[in-house]
C-alpha cells in the first residue's frame, strides 16, 4: 500500500510539472510570434495580428519600459525589435522552472517526512 501512495504521488508530481510546463510553452509561443511580427512589421490592423499583440500585451507588461524598443522605417512597413519581449520569455520560462523546482522538493520534503 505504500508503494501505491508513492507511484500515486509520483504521478501527480509528473501531472503538475506537465502542465506548468504547458501553459508556458503556450505563452512561450504567443510572445515568440509577437517578436517575429513585430520584427517583420506584420500589419496590426490585422485580426490575427491585433489579436497576438492584444493577447501578450499584459505578458510584456511589465518588461516594456526595461530598454527602449528599436524601429527601423522601411518602405512599407516599420520593423521593431522589442527587448522587453525577450526579457519576457527569459522571465517567464525560469519562472515556470523555479515552480516545477519548488513543487519536487515540497514533495519530496512530505514523503521524508511521512516515512
Amino acid at each position: 500500500m505504500n508503494e501505491e501512495l508513492i507511484v500515486t504521488k509520483s504521478e501527480g508530481n509528473f501531472t503538475i510539472r506537465r502542465v506548468i510546463y504547458y501553459i508556458l510553452g503556450v505563452i512561450e509561443v504567443l510572445l515568440g510570434a509577437r517578436l517575429i511580427f513585430r520584427l517583420l512589421g506584420a500589419n496590426a490592423s490585422g485580426g490575427f495580428i491585433s489579436f497576438i499583440y492584444s493577447l501578450t500585451k499584459v505578458f510584456v507588461a511589465p518588461f516594456a519600459f526595461i530598454f527602449s524598443s528599436a524601429v527601423t522605417e522601411g518602405l512599407e512597413t516599420k520593423a521593431v525589435l522589442e527587448p522587453g519581449t525577450i526579457i519576457a520569455m527569459i522571465v517567464y520560462a525560469i519562472l515556470a522552472w523555479g515552480i516545477v523546482k519548488l513543487i519536487i522538493i515540497m514533495r519530496e520534503r512530505k514523503a521524508l517526512d511521512t516515512k
